[in-house]
């Protein structure tokens, strides 16, 4: 099989493009130019995408022996990926740079070049499995090492991309393992350490970062009441759940800290109150996508049980969903029929039976039966247990 190594330039992608060469497969290793000043360096595991990036890339595949190339997707990752965040970031959402960059770039652009190019799938150093069905259709499942897991930001994946995944690290019982097997084979980036954070801010300073692209306003921070408590220097820049840098003039009754509920860019109002505010038992989501075959229930708009995770490291909870047709900002989907509809406008509505903290909306819902991954969507609201919608 004519295999397409993703080359990050760390010590997973090294070892999973090792073992498809052990396998027998015909490899050839590509590091994608994703940033647009090739000339940066690594901070300690911050940063990717650097030169240092492309030269440890190199490297690992002239110790391997196979072909070597770099592909500049510099400007698609800026528009699909940077520009992306920017834009939900500015109109008051959290999004997932991750979940894009696997949705549009690692297993949209390269995949569909690599097809075009002749070969048979892309090998990435991704901690998940793809298994078959009786019927022989590719699923998608957790790696062993659920410490290490990463189906979650793969929720994205189609059926049809999932055909041509190769995961190779999928039963690794351990990170460390994988150190231990790079030091063997004599790569180099053994023990490289991994990168972090969001790749392109490699300062970490997202708040800083966001300020020099978006254009903040000062406005009221309010809290669950309406009632004025501060003020803020750009509503963008927060996050729901986010505690620190309020810096609220007004001290909560109880003298607890108090938390962001909401983000309203609208009005540029920040929301706060207490911690018990952030629980969260109803999600919907939008832009739905399955990992694999649908589940019937899902198809034929009947409630199906699940566990849903909503942040990569995040703990699955147990949950029922449904898909329905209605109108994303219609206050009751519940009655929409999911026959003769468009399913550009599914919602996936998610009924947790374990609140989780601090739900906001553009981040990803990814659900799971077990092991298996069965879809994802984009959050567009929440709801508390104590609170109309967010």
């Amino acid at each position: 099989m004519r295999v397409l190594a993703a080359m990050s330039g760390g010590v997973d992608s090294a070892v999973a493009a090792a073992r498809a060469v052990e396998a027998g497969h015909d490899v050839v290793g590509v590091h994608l130019a994703l940033n647009r000043m090739p000339g940066t360096l690594r901070t300690g595991s911050r940063g990717c995408c650097t030169i240092e990036d492309s030269n440890d890339a190199w490297r690992a595949c002239d110790k391997l022996g196979i072909p070597f190339y770099v592909w500049d997707f510099s400007e698609r990752f800026k528009a699909d990926v940077v520009d992306d965040f920017v834009a939900e970031y500015a109109a008051g959402r959290t999004p997932n740079p991750c979940m894009r960059c696997n949705e549009r770039i690692k297993f949209a652009a390269l995949l569909e070049k690599a097809l075009a190019l002749g070969f048979d799938a892309v090998c990435t150093g991704h901690y998940a499995k793809v298994i078959r069905d009786a019927d022989g259709n590719p699923e998608l499942h957790r790696a062993a090492d659920w410490a290490k897991d990463q189906s979650y930001v793969l929720g994205v994946l189609t059926r049809e991309q999932l055909e041509h995944c190769l995961f190779p690290l999928a039963d690794t019982p351990s990170k460390a393992e994988v150190r231990a097997e790079a030091e063997r084979r004599g790569l180099s980036v053994a023990k490289k350490p991994d990168s972090h954070d969001i790749c392109f801010i490699a300062d970490g300073d997202t708040r800083g970062w966001l300020a020099e692209r978006i254009e903040m306003e000062p406005g009221n921070i309010v809290d669950e009441t309406g009632a004025t408590v501060g003020e803020h220097a750009g509503a963008n820049a927060f996050t729901v759940g986010q505690r620190r840098g309020l810096r609220l003039g007004h001290p909560a009754p109880d003298g607890k800290p108090r938390f962001v509920l909401e983000v309203r860019p609208k009005d540029n109002t920040v929301v706060v109150g207490p911690e018990r505010l952030l629980a969260v038992s109803e999600i919907r989501g939008i832009r739905v996508s399955w990992a694999g075959v649908p589940v019937a229930s899902a198809e034929s708009g009947e409630e199906f049980a699940c566990t849903a995770q909503v942040r990569a490291h995040g703990d699955p909870v147990p949950a029922r969903a449904r898909l329905t047709f209605a109108d994303r900002h219609d206050a009751d989907p519940h009655n929409a029929d999911p026959h003769n509809a468009d399913p550009h406008d599914a919602v996936l509505v998610v009924t947790l039976d374990t609140p989780l903290r601090g739900v906001a909306p553009g981040q990803t819902v990814v659900l799971y039966q077990g092991t298996r991954v069965l879809g994802q969507a984009t959050i567009d609201a929440a709801r508390s247990l104590d609170r109309a919608a967010l």
